[in-house]
């Protein structure tokens, strides 16, 4: 049986009974009072329950988990060096590498003045150095599904004392892709363990899943279901297939926006955008499954470090990255699934700042716009956008070369040689030497027949030994030996 969580409005973290190494952190990061989802929750976790947080996506869930899971850590920490003496107790699963890094980062700011350690572990980079920081040993671990059992598999990871488990984002981490993998790891668990399930969506059928993991789960939201924030300004553009690359550029360069993230739905059409905005005068990235880890932080701090105006991503980046002050969202293409969009868009107006959410809308897309519209169960500001910012067509290199060619050759034969009628270029002549028919040349015909007159070369008389004595069977003598 679940029920709400309700709390004053008006609280303050110190009123939480938190430790003061820990408020100290907190006041470092500049966080004075918590936010609704974090004055909510902290309670509840600290009294040792299982949650299901539901809250818009930049409200402060990683907070709302992880200050109570320190503050019930803090009486088994220690400074010891022996790695037994720091098993793995809390385990936060993540969908995606990027968000696991963010809440890594996270926790280790709150717990950096406490004996605590944590450690993230993720696929496509080294596993080495993860597996070295494993045996030292570490209280939290923060971990994607697949590199967490690759871990376990090499017996690096053990999670036979974890006491409680965070699956951040959990409409994804339920999903059925990620199912099968989180099972298997649900069963290295022990089974009296506090599970804590927190993201900004929650379908009926996710609710039913999330139930078979849960011990009487205590359902705490702070806004309505699947609802948007509402510091976030959203306008959809309805505009052409073909426009919408210069509606993008139009709409960066009209609002003066110097850190903007657009989505895409697929990597292919990420990597395209943003190389259209490069020719454009964007100053863009693409960041997609199909890159590098490396690549993807990479792009990220460069992105953080206001380096890049416009980061170009698919919805791998729409979950877990904490961009401060990011002004706006561009989505180049609806996504399929409505739960995205309010992902997406969560990436701005994050913390109580306000954002704009501004999204391309073609008439084959009516699906996805009603799709989203039931979901956050309000219409949506559709307006006509006239581009006006001319769009360069994708063409290789060969057509841009060709196209220089023709235009460098008309300014050569001038203004007054025009084409005719029905023709797209001047006819050149052609030479008639390729018309006519073959002719040997003299020196062909004269080392032809030195050839003809020159004699036959002699042939090696035939082998008369017989096929088996060549293949050193019967026939072949053998070699007599003298004796010593």
């Amino acid at each position: 049986m679940s029920d709400t969580a309700t709390t004053p409005s008006t609280v303050t973290f110190d009123q939480f009974g938190l430790h003061a190494d820990i408020l100290k952190a907190i006041a470092e990061q500049g966080y004075t009072t918590p936010t609704p989802i974090q004055a909510k929750a902290i309670p509840v976790v600290l009294g040792g329950r299982d949650v299901m947080g539901a809250a818009q996506t930049g409200t402060g869930k990683t907070a709302g988990f992880s200050l109570p899971i320190i503050q019930r850590l803090l009486p088994l920490a220690n400074t010891s060096a022996s790695p037994a003496r720091h098993p793995v107790r809390a385990l936060i699963l993540t969908p995606t590498r990027e968000l696991a890094d963010q809440v890594a980062a996270n926790v280790q700011s709150y717990a950096k003045h406490t004996a605590l350690r944590s450690a993230v572990v993720f696929g496509g980079v080294d596993m080495n150095p993860q597996s070295a920081e494993l045996r030292r040993g570490v209280e939290i671990l923060i971990a994607t599904p697949g590199r967490l059992l690759d871990h376990v598999q090499q017996k690096t990871a053990n999670l036979g004392q974890v006491q409680m488990l965070v699956l951040d984002e959990a409409d994804r981490m339920l999903d059925m892709g990620f199912l099968p993998d989180l099972q298997r790891i649900l069963n290295l668990l022990p089974s009296e363990r506090q599970t804590l399930l927190f993201s900004a969506t929650f379908s009926p059928e996710i609710k039913k899943l999330a139930s078979t993991y849960l011990r009487d789960p205590q359902t705490i939201e702070v806004a309505r279901s699947n609802s948007t924030a509402t510091n976030v300004t959203q306008i959809v553009y309805e505009v052409a297939e073909g426009d919408k690359t210069g509606a993008v550029v139009q709409l960066i360069r009209e609002r003066s926006l110097k850190q903007v993230i657009v989505f895409c739905n697929s990597k292919i059409g990420a990597s395209r955008l943003a190389r259209q905005l490069e020719r454009d005068g964007v100053v863009a990235t693409a960041i997609h499954g199909d890159r590098t880890q490396s690549e993807r932080m990479q792009a990220l701090d460069a992105f953080k470090r206001g380096e890049i105006e416009a980061l170009v991503a698919t919805d791998v980046a729409a979950r877990g990255l904490d961009i401060a002050e990011l002004p706006a969202v561009i989505n180049f293409d609806l996504p399929f699934n409505a739960e995205d969009y309010v992902h997406r868009i969560g990436r701005t107006g994050r913390a109580g700042a306000s954002g704009d959410a501004l999204s391309l809308f073609s008439p084959n897309e009516r699906k996805q716009l009603a799709d989203i519209e039931k979901l956050i169960k309000r219409p949506l500001d559709v307006q006509r956008l006239a581009v006006d910012t001319p769009v360069r067509h994708h063409h290789d290199e060969r057509g841009s070369r060709r196209d220089r060619d023709d235009r460098s050759r008309r300014r050569t034969t001038g203004a007054h040689e025009r084409p005719s009628h029905g023709a797209h270029h001047r006819q050149q002549p052609v030479d008639d030497f390729f018309f006519k028919p073959y002719e040997p040349s003299p020196s062909a015909v004269s080392a032809s027949a030195k050839r003809e007159e020159a004699p036959a070369a002699p042939q090696k008389p035939a082998s008369k030994q017989p096929l088996a004595a060549l293949l050193g069977g019967f026939g072949m003598p053998r070699k007599t030996t003298s004796s010593n």
